[in-house]
């Protein structure tokens, strides 16, 4: 179906464009009901909203013209929530309304706020902006709104996500009455009806969203991987489907940095965008992705709102989003204006529940399998290079000449060696992941007896503790309840960490289910002794585990190996095993009773204890005189002159008088003499004047 009619101008625009039939939206915007009244409408992301509104202004704004009238205050406002979309809003007004002669300014935050205030002061015919510089441009009297014919609020759910609500209800209060309300959304939320019937006029409502059908643009796959190989699990699927862009959406700006910086040194050509980047190097980041420099984008949810680019193939999930809405607009990058797109769902094991119920919300059709292999990845890698349009395109005569001279110094077989190896180098590598096998089952909780319901006494407790379900001497243990523990048969595994090494369940099970890819419903009994740790593991996922622990050997220093037996036979052995992996396991403490050990009696003479005439040795006094000791020759002595006699000084003796000593007064504090005081002369005062 063609486009309905609407202005010459714009019909040659998009013509020009290659536009040749409308989507849904862009249809029903511009049907005869339509036409002059304020529009509610809801849209999936990319199908095609910009130019939907801006063909349904014409009449408001043209009113049957083909050009504008000189620029002066702004006839339309078009209000969008984050900078990257107000840009992508004034690119598709402009070339759209280009024969129009209409100008198009952009009041966007980040910018040159003067040089935005210049074109405002210039004059212009429509407005985009973000509603925090609009409200600032207005505040200061620098946009003139008293002229507008209509307003544009495109995507206003996520600007109320966002926390705009505010601004935008001081900038819709700040319009002239007599207008058209044009609001746009992906969803209709009670408050996006509430701020519709606050501000618009028998708005007509216009619905494209299929909620019962999932969205008919996009492959949505989900991907079974462990909880410690997303990295990994993103190197294989770029390298699998080798699309022409890609956005890997992230919680976190410390998740964006990192996976960036992985795929930087990988060889990926990919950038990165997150709230901690400046406008310039968003822009930049965003004009790499159009000229084909980069083809990955790593982001993060709100830095990645509003973005619409063409070549943008594949939505990697590489954490799953919080609730559907994000999902949804996460998805929404690819796919658009038909165009064809994927969209995968990295879902470790840990949070397969969660996926599940974000599908089921969303209402999606998922295909759900295990990463690409290593080998999956070079079979497609030679698929494509058989079809890589360099076999294909005409040689010139250089290329020709080229040729010859090549292979006149070597073969074919040369030659084409030299061509897969220059493919292969551009190529970044791929990883060897866990195999994941097939989708987890779900175990049903096998019913309690009613025996075992009731509380066990001490005979049952004693038979539990046989088969090893109770603390023995020097262990402990983690035992689960009789309904979360499974009926299948377990596998013994022990750990070189034990209690010396402040060994801790807590630590134990995230370290047990990161290094052998399992869940806490896969581990059994946990026993912690001195020196080591014993656990239990479900036989059927015993050989996945021992494989995935071996893979990951390195990452701590921990060493995972099958126990040689169950503790009770270690025990019955001495804790000792032959067993390659078996080890230590402290023995039963035993009392030795001391009462029964006889000890060797030594034979002695018990006279010879009674008998006090025998000799005793003579303390012999060693003459140190006699003794040789060599000695040391110092030379000559130094002469220091004549001995002074001290003893031939005469002193003077002073006459001791015992009576003149006083009184003793040791041990004991000297008593105070007594004063006179009326022997003190008294002072005499001047008196005051």
């Amino acid at each position: 179906m063609p486009f309905p009619s609407t202005n010459p101008s714009l019909e040659r625009a998009l013509v020009e464009k290659g536009y040749a039939e409308p989507t849904a939206v862009q249809a029903a915007v511009l049907q005869p009901e339509a036409e002059d009244r304020d529009l509610l409408v809801s849209a999936q992301t990319g199908s095609g909203k910009t130019v939907a509104y801006g063909l349904a202004l014409a009449t408001t704004l043209l009113a049957g013209e083909e050009r504008m009238g000189a620029p002066g205050a702004p006839l339309a406002l078009v209000i969008a929530p984050t900078r990257e979309l107000a840009m992508q809003v004034q690119r598709e007004l402009i070339w759209l309304y280009g024969a129009t002669g209409a100008r198009v300014c952009a009041c966007i935050g980040g910018m040159d706020v003067r040089r935005e205030a210049r074109a405002l002061e210039d004059g212009c015919h429509i407005v985009v902006g973000t509603p925090g510089r609009l409200r600032d441009h207005l505040e200061r009297n620098r946009l003139d709104v008293s002229a507008l014919r209509a307003v544009v609020l495109d995507e206003a759910d996520e600007m109320l996500d966002l926390g705009f609500r505010e601004d935008m209800e001081f900038i819709l209060d700040s319009t002239p009455q007599e207008k058209r309300t044009l609001l746009f959304s992906a969803t209709i939320p009670r408050d996006i009806a509430n701020l519709a019937r606050r501000y618009q006029n028998d708005a007509f409502r216009i619905d494209t969203v299929d909620q019962s059908q999932p969205h008919g643009d996009i492959d949505y796959r989900a991907i079974r991987i462990a909880p410690n190989e997303i990295e990994h699990a993103c190197v294989n699927v770029l390298r699998n489907f080798e699309a022409r862009g890609a956005i890997i959406f992230c919680q976190t700006r410390e998740a964006v940095r990192h996976l960036h910086a992985s795929l930087l040194e990988r060889g990926f050509s990919a950038v990165a965008l997150s709230g901690e980047y400046s406008q310039s190097e968003r822009t930049h980041a965003l004009q790499s992705l159009r000229d084909g420099r980069a083809r990955v984008c790593v982001a993060t949810d709100v830095a990645a709102r509003g973005i619409d680019l063409p070549s943008i193939e594949l939505v990697i999930h590489a954490e799953l989003p919080n609730d559907r809405d994000t999902l949804l607009h996460r998805s929404g990058r690819t796919g658009r204006a038909g165009r064809k797109g994927i969209c995968v769902l990295l879902v470790p094991y840990t949070k397969r529940r969660k996926a599940e119920g974000l599908i089921a919300q969303a209402r999606i059709d998922v295909l759900w399998g295990n990463p690409p292999t290593a080998e999956e990845i070079r079979l497609a890698d030679q698929q494509r290079m058989k079809e890589d349009p360099i076999f294909t395109e005409p040689s010139t005569e250089e290329d020709l000449a080229l040729t010859q001279m090549l292979m006149a110094d070597r073969t074919a077989e040369e030659i084409a060696g030299a061509l897969v190896r220059m493919y292969r180098a551009r190529l970044p590598a791929p990883e060897e992941l866990f195999d994941a096998g097939g989708a987890p089952e779900r175990r049903e909780r096998p019913e309690r007896p009613a025996r075992e319901r009731e509380r066990p006494d001490k005979r049952a407790r004693e038979e539990r503790r046989e088969r090893g379900e109770f603390p023995g001497s020097g262990e402990a243990v983690v035992d689960k309840s009789y309904s979360q523990r499974s009926s299948e048969p377990m596998v013994w595994f022990r750990m070189n960490v034990g209690r010396s090494n402040n060994a801790d369940p807590k630590w134990i099970l995230p370290v047990i289910c990161r290094l052998g890819h399992v869940t806490k419903n896969e581990i059994g009994v946990i026993k912690i002794f001195d020196r080591e740790t014993k656990f239990e593991i479900i036989e059927s996922v015993a050989a996945k585990f021992m494989a995935s622990v071996r893979k990951s050997s390195d990452d701590e220093n921990v060493n995972i190996q099958p126990a040689a037996g169950t503790v009770q036979e270690l025990r019955k052995s001495g804790g000792k095993s032959d067993a390659p992996g078996s080890g230590y396991v402290k023995p039963d403490f035993v009392k030795k009773d001391y009462a029964k050990k006889e000890y060797p009696k030594k034979d002695f003479d018990k006279k010879s204890f009674d008998n006090n005439d025998a000799p005793k040795s003579d303390f012999v006094k060693k003459d140190f005189a006699k003794k040789d000791y060599p000695q040391k020759d110092f030379g000559p002595k130094k002469d220091f002159g004549p001995k002074k006699d001290f003893a031939a000084k005469p002193y003077s003796k002073k006459p001791f008088n015992k009576d003149s000593r006083g009184p003793d007064t040791r041990g004991a504090a000297p008593a105070p003499a007594p004063r006179d005081w009326d022997s003190k002369p008294k002072k005499k005062f001047r008196p005051s004047s």
